[in-house]
């Protein structure tokens, strides 16, 4: 008889080990993107339950949310997603651009390292936490790990002083997963609240760029929405006081970095609008409500 190897014990996510520990077991592309989808559309009928007050109809949709996973399957599978197989970390792309315009550890001078809050976040090892360039505070609904806050933006304390706001905010992934475009209106207006709002640097480089709030979505979120368009979501960043200075449009991913540059002006609105006709368009909308 042969002698039987001794098997290693299993361990996963659910286990408790964080992703910056141990990579989640690999998933294709396809499987990746079809449960982030089934969570979305769920979430969504989830809040439309609530708002209806249909308790056994919430009771019901969560619990067939629970049976996919729920959130810490839904990160994993966006942990998968960061891979470089899979198109890699998306903060890539804003130290590319970072870059490009001359700004580096060596450049900031006087301003020393920026403040990031990074929402959202899935790992402490990603490229921005490696770069020098940032002190990092990091926040997600469902913390996977030693170095991220369990924190709802949302309900995130507001800052009591100057010194508590950042130089930069990133939404990476994030504003999609919102279920009502009203709700991802008020995230994007929440951000004012923790950006410095005319903070002057010493170095021009930094100066031309920050404070600001690295977006990214879904690229179809933009370009093959009934209520959504470039045009359209220029008009809305432009009148929380924000500036497109950066995008980059890829076939799965939309990436922006929107320069805080003026105070918001009163009373403009966005309501849902459809702006693209066609049976193949998704519905993702962003709403903009005056506040009060």
């Amino acid at each position: 008889m042969g002698v039987k190897k001794k098997q290693r014990p299993r361990q996963n996510l659910a286990a408790g080990r964080p992703p910056t520990v141990k990579r989640p077991k690999s998933i294709t592309r396809k499987a990746t993107k079809s449960l982030i989808g089934k969570i979305h559309v769920l979430e969504k009928r989830r809040i439309q339950a609530v708002s209806k007050g249909d308790v056994a109809e919430e009771a019901r949709i969560t619990a067939e949310i629970e049976a996919l996973g729920g959130l810490k399957k839904y990160q994993e599978a966006s942990l998968q997603g960061q891979r470089e197989d899979r198109g890699g970390d998306s903060s890539r792309v804003l130290l590319d651009w970072l870059a490009d315009d001359g700004v580096c550890p060596s450049t900031t001078g006087k301003d020393g390292r920026l403040r990031m809050l990074e929402v959202g976040a899935l790992s402490t090892d990603n490229a921005c936490s490696k770069s020098g360039l940032f002190d990092i505070e990091r926040i997600d609904l469902n913390s996977q790990g030693d170095g991220i806050l369990q924190q709802d933006f949302m309900q995130r304390p507001l800052p009591n002083e100057e010194a508590e706001k950042f130089d930069i905010i990133s939404l990476s992934l994030v504003l999609n997963f919102v279920p009502e475009p009203r709700g991802r209106g008020e995230m994007l207006r929440r951000t004012l609240e923790f950006l410095h709002a005319s903070r002057s640097y010493s170095s021009p480089p930094v100066d031309s760029l920050f404070p600001s709030l690295f977006l990214v979505l879904p690229a179809p979120c933009v370009t093959n929405s009934r209520y959504l368009d470039e045009e359209r979501l220029e008009a809305i960043m432009s009148s929380l006081g924000y500036a497109k200075v950066k995008s980059k449009v890829t076939q799965r991913l939309v990436y922006y970095l929107w320069k805080r540059v003026a105070a918001p002006p009163v009373g403009r609105q966005f309501a849902k609008k459809e702006l693209r006709s066609g049976g193949s368009r998704n519905n993702f909308a962003i709403v903009l409500k005056q506040e009060g």
